[in-house]
């Protein structure tokens, strides 16, 4: 019988093979991998390489110092962004990154088609895939130490593009963005639409990205000032106003509604009864976490993984934030971490409430999918949190629970049920970003110095 260092040896050598397996290949060079390699259903678009599935491979790869593929990456899906004015609203407006591309053949000659939300569910753009894109960047050259790639025109020009894109003059009085459900990592209709925490923890960290990465010249100058004003004022509205921990569920609980003046409390206009019953027994003494979303009248008050874990990663969480979140965790290990790390979202929505927020997406069934579902992808993401933290025995912890059920259950694309036990129903096997998010998570226990490719320190 195996001894457990040989069998976390044996899981290890099988992830790297499945992700060797999964590289695209153009022109005779490593360009991405594909989301899945599941022969046993239909491909559909599980063939393309997404940007935001490439980012643990990515990150797999950088680590282990194959590089060549990550900047094959960034090279050509900079070529692929949109540069046309958006005189048909059915087309990507300029600065946009598609949301996958594919290599097709045609007389012998290869080519890369993009995806830019055209042929995705309910014809959403990806938000997320420009700002992803340039936090890879980002980890490339700290990876190479290498800024002749970020300096040169083309990627100036293209880092520019998508600053234009997301500080572009707006209809808003807040500084987070503005996005429409279906825009990031949960791309159906979830009730995440108006100002995600996921997006604008994305955009914070791009912002500090763009900042290391931009030529501080006289082009530049401009984008450089608007990226200083927007970070100030963003990292105060989502620490100050996303915050949510026993003292500040009090003080909403105590909100007096339609405050009109510059000095009130409520600002958003939060209704106490909008307080879901869950939530008062559930937030524990010690912990708290960032909120779903916030917009007029609207607190949404449920976990978020992805954004919450990101905001420590990245530091959009204050130090004392970035702790209470860890404390969560702890405290609701089984409802969060369960058998396999992590669920995506808590609670589901059930019932009527489902019906109404999911369009009664049979996919977002309770406890399943988007819809509370476990998604070993975000394993990396909570370890990282968790040594960002110093809080090693967490990251130790969910590791043992993905490493003793990943590779047996064929590396599936998330998990059902209120604890993650059961593979999901329409779980794809052999998901990319499900081995490769667990080699970054052990190269993170390993060494912890490559926080740095991902991470920022406190401002």
């Amino acid at each position: 019988m195996l001894v457990e260092n040989d069998l976390t040896d044996e899981l290890l050598v099988d992830a790297w093979q499945q992700l060797e397996n999964s590289i695209i290949y153009y022109q005779n060079r490593p360009v991405g991998t594909v989301a899945a390699q599941d022969s046993s259903v239909e491909a559909l678009n599980y063939d393309q390489c997404f940007i935001r599935d490439f980012v643990p491979s990515a990150l797999a790869f950088l680590m282990a110092g194959k590089t060549e593929i990550v900047r094959n990456f960034l090279t050509e899906t900079l070529a692929l962004q949109s540069h046309e004015p958006q005189m048909d609203s059915f087309k990507p407006g300029p600065g946009l990154m598609p949301a996958s591309f594919k290599v097709e053949s045609q007389d012998g000659q290869e080519y890369l088609t993009a995806d830019f939300g055209e042929s995705a569910i309910a014809r959403v753009p990806p938000v997320d895939s420009c700002l992803w894109w340039i936090l890879l960047l980002r980890a490339y050259i700290k990876t190479t130490e290498d800024l002749t790639l970020a300096h040169q025109p083309e990627f100036q020009e293209g880092i520019r593009a998508i600053l234009d894109m997301c500080l572009v003059h707006r209809f808003a009085m807040y500084p987070t963005m503005l996005v429409p459900d279906g825009a990031f990592m949960i791309d159906r209709r979830m009730g995440v639409y108006e100002h995600p925490l996921e997006i604008q923890v994305l955009f914070y960290a791009a912002l500090r990205a763009a900042k290391e990465l931009l030529l501080t010249d006289e082009c530049n100058q401009p984008c450089l000032n608007n990226i200083n004003r927007r970070l100030e004022t963003l990292t105060y509205h989502v620490r100050e106003y996303y915050w949510l921990d026993l003292q500040r569920l009090n003080e909403i609980y105590r909100f007096q509604g339609d405050e009109f003046g510059k000095e009130v409390a409520n600002r958003f206009n939060i209704y106490p009864a909008s307080i879901p019953n869950w939530l008062i027994q559930w937030l524990p003494e010690t912990g708290g976490y960032l909120a779903g979303n916030l917009g007029p009248g609207r607190m949404d008050f449920r976990f978020f993984a992805a954004g919450n874990l990101l905001a420590i990663i990245t530091s959009l969480a204050s130090e004392a934030e970035s702790q209470s979140i860890m404390d969560l965790i702890e405290e609701r290990w089984q409802d969060l971490v369960g058998n396999m790390p992590m669920k995506i979202c808590f609670p589901a929505v059930e019932g009527e409430e489902w019906r109404v927020v999911t369009g009664a997406d049979p996919k977002n069934i309770p406890w399943s999918y988007h819809n509370g579902g476990n998604w070993p992808m975000l394993l990396w993401l909570l370890v990282a949190a968790a040594q960002r933290t110093g809080r090693s025995e967490l990251a130790n912890s969910a590791i043992k629970i993905a490493q003793d059920r990943l590779a047996q259950d064929e590396w599936p694309e998330y998990y059902d049920g209120k604890c993650g036990r059961l593979i999901g129903k329409e779980a794809r096997k052999y998901q990319t970003w499900t081995f490769a998010g667990l080699l970054v998570a052990r190269q993170l226990i390993d060494n912890p110095s490559q926080l740095k490719l991902i991470g920022f320190e406190q401002n």
